[in-house]
């Protein structure tokens, strides 16, 4: 039998014990922490078992605020589940009638919501955070600025809100993005596990991420040429001027410094720095068109001058001089009169044709940026032999097609349940989406953000092996959002360490663990005894743990280490727990 985790307040037999989520748990129950795991890590399984232990020793209540209405559903559902039914969870949305709303924040102990609308009732004065024991913050990595994650976080301190917990597989590359995290949300403990962490790895499933590269089809190559032309001779302009100085291709890097040097002659009291900057947005917008029509293809293109036409609709002068030009309404022309034409489309019927050939009980994602791309996608697999693909996509905004809240929880669970086996989404499947037995997951392109990246990647493998696919157009933007990506990651992984490091939080209280035991089917045991048990079984791994490392650019980078300072000190040093008084 495989160990359970027991409780008063956890139904029996239905969270599996492992020792680092129990470890993460005491964390949470001592201070407020952030709960940094992979994505199938077991984020969730921590967060339900720091809420059995508060009720169980609080009187307070307890709120879960997830960034879309699809997530709060799965917590409420998980909730339900996993706790004892003398706990009865509720959700709150927008959909849910503000009058009615003071009425369901007293019905339960556990309330599942999102963070605008926590705000908007704590600042109504429907909940008081002083009557709040444990506030759950999922997805925490958009917890900075004036996202409403934030500003909730924010006013639950301001107050009287007491501990938080964090939770997210990917909290941003920058130190200082993931200090303004911890800042902001007070938190300070930094619970970390990375997939290669030994106690964590047995119970993750292989994951194998293959790159597919495709050439751009001459159609499309030959609709970009006046673009390219154009966007060319505004360069050549800058160049002149000395203010585009990058050699090779035109990209995003070179426009950006040309920008930087056109605002510098500005500031130097040169007027010619406000044509240079006009001309190098135009190229940069020229930029974006091309890379939509050369990475993503037709349908990609004809959205992103879809919603220029939108900001030329607002009185936008930039986007209206854009749209006026003839070499713009030439391609707009064309696009509108052409079916999606690039080979990645016929890469993905492949992919899933094949998937679908060895298994049909699979499941299948298909992540792409724009809904045309998205449409088009799913127009393409329509016939073929198995496939029963459905559309993901977030709510309609600015005269886009979309789907409402409870559009997006009914598309979820048909997915979840097999009525379709393959989704095609945009970024709003990206964050939270419990799928257990997806085997495939396909990037339509990659995506430079390493917190997009984990979090796609992280739909797949959690249960059993998955593949992960990326889609790679040559000569285009692609190639370098590949090493972007990676190269975020481990910045990441560096600046989670640093940040940790700077919290003095002092060591885990297991103590605070009493409540819970761990069922080995034939005995029960103490969670500490669990955790030092486990922690001996993976000692000779643990011990000889170093840090992960990567090559970039031919220079090994390394990744600070998951152990605490005194397990890697060098060999002959010793601390000051080493020298006992006599």
């Amino acid at each position: 039998m495989c160990p359970r985790v027991a409780h008063p307040n956890l139904r029996k037999g239905f969270l599996e014990a492992r020792a680092y989520q129990l470890e993460g748990v005491a964390e949470s129950l001592q201070s407020s922490t952030l709960l940094v795991y992979p994505t199938a890590g077991g984020k969730t399984a921590v967060a339900v078992m720091a809420m059995a232990e508060t009720l169980h020793r609080d009187k307070g209540a307890i709120v879960i605020i997830a960034p879309t209405v699809g997530l709060v559903d799965q917590h409420q559902r998980t909730i339900s589940e996993w706790l004892v039914s003398d706990f009865e969870s509720i959700s709150i949305t927008g959909s849910t009638p503000p009058r009615k709303r003071e009425q369901l924040w007293k019905a339960s102990r556990i309330v599942v919501t999102t963070p605008q609308i926590y705000r908007n009732d704590v600042l109504s004065g429907l909940i008081l955070p002083s009557d709040v024991s444990l506030l759950i913050i999922d997805e925490a990595h958009h917890a900075v600025g004036n996202h409403a994650m934030a500003l909730s976080a924010d006013l639950h301190k301001e107050n009287g809100g007491e501990r938080i917990l964090a939770m997210t597989a990917s909290p941003g590359f920058s130190r200082d993005h993931v200090r303004s995290i911890c800042n902001r949300l007070s938190i300070d403990r930094i619970h970390l596990r990375s997939s290669d962490d030994p106690m964590m790895k047995e119970y993750l499933s292989d994951l194998d991420i293959v790159e597919i590269r495709v050439d751009v089809p001459n159609e499309l190559l030959e609709l970009a040429s006046p673009i390219r032309g154009w966007q060319r001779s505004i360069v050549d302009v800058e160049r002149r001027l000395g203010r585009y100085v990058h050699e090779g291709a035109i990209g995003y890097a070179g426009l950006s410094s040309a920008m930087e040097r056109a605002q510098a002659a500005i500031r130097r009291g040169d007027g010619t720095g406000y044509a240079s900057l006009s001309r190098i947005a135009l190229a940069m917008t020229l930029n974006h068109l091309i890379n939509h029509l050369l990475a993503q293809g037709v349908a990609a293109a004809r959205e992103f001058l879809r919603r220029k036409s939108v900001d030329s609709d607002s009185k936008k002068k930039s986007s209206r001089d854009l749209l006026k030009d003839r070499r713009i309404r030439s391609l707009i022309e064309k696009l509108d009169d052409m079916q999606e034409v690039h080979t990645k489309i016929g890469s993905v019927r492949r992919l899933v044709a094949e998937r679908l050939r060895r298994n049909r009980g699979g499941k299948i994602i298909i992540f792409a940026t724009y809904r045309d791309t998205v449409s088009a996608i799913h127009q393409a697999l329509s016939d073929i032999s198995g496939a029963h693909p459905v559309r993901f996509v977030g709510q309609a905004n600015r005269g886009e097609s979309g789907l409402s809240s409870g559009e997006q929880i009914e598309t979820i669970n048909s997915f979840r349940e097999g009525h379709h086996n393959i989704l095609v989404a945009t970024s709003v499947g990206e964050e939270g989406l419990d799928i257990p037995s997806a085997d495939l997951v396909i990037f339509y392109e990659p995506v430079g953000s390493e917190t997009r990246t984990i979090q796609r990647r992280g739909r797949t493998g959690r249960r059993r092996q998955g593949d992960v696919v990326v889609l790679i157009a040559e000569g285009t933007r692609d190639e370098g959002a590949v090493s972007a990506s990676l190269r975020r990651e481990l910045a990441m992984k560096r600046s989670i360490h640093s940040v940790r490091r700077l919290l003095t939080s002092g060591p885990i209280d297991y103590n605070l663990l009493d409540s819970f035991t761990v069922d080995l089917g034939v005995e029960f045991m103490k969670a500490d005894l669990f955790i030092s048990g486990e922690r001996s079984r993976h000692a000779a791994n643990l011990s000889e743990e170093r840090e992960p490392s990567t090559v970039i650019d031919g220079i090994e980078e390394e990744v600070s280490s998951l152990l605490d300072p005194s397990s890697f000190r060098p060999r002959g040093q010793f601390g000051l727990e080493d020298f006992k008084r006599s």
